[in-house]
């Protein structure tokens, strides 16, 4: 699905986060960071993955690394699900999807033998450069923090 790989230049974007607050690729720049997307908050799937992340989020900050999760939803929707699951991390409101398409993980999907568009569940490590270190797109929800870490 996304064309972007490992030793490419993340792309930079710009978006608002559950709270309103503007969150930036340049907000990271000298750290390691984790963007994963994911179809649907508060969904089983993402629910999962999401809390996963959580749960290990301190091994994630010893190593130097931050974590921002991105979906098409509402910020409403977003802050519902951030307060809800306690995520210690942003979720982006990329609800015009500028954040989704610069990573390429909007297209084409299959399920229950119907086809639509929709987000590919798939996560992006990216260096302290801002140099794309890694893609996973084939994401185990229930244990995608030992897929990264």
């Amino acid at each position: 699905m996304t064309t972007l790989k490992a030793g490419d230049k993340a792309p930079n974007f710009t978006a608002l986060d559950q709270d309103g607050n503007t969150i930036a690729l340049d907000d990271y720049k000298g750290k390691k960071l984790v963007v994963f997307f994911y179809p649907k908050a508060s969904t089983p799937g993402c629910t999962a993955e999401a809390c996963n992340l959580k749960d290990n989020y301190h091994t994630f900050q010893a190593k130097g690394y931050e974590i921002i999760g991105v979906s098409a939803d509402s910020a409403k929707r977003q802050q519902n699900f951030k307060n809800k699951f306690e995520l210690p991390y942003p979720l982006l409101a990329d609800e015009d999807k500028k954040v989704i398409e610069a990573f390429g993980v909007w297209g084409p999907k299959k399920f229950m033998g119907k086809e639509y568009d929709g987000i590919h569940r798939t996560t992006f490590v990216i260096d302290e450069k801002g140099t794309i270190s890694e893609v996973i797109s084939k994401v185990k929800t229930k244990d995608h923090a030992a897929q990264i870490l």
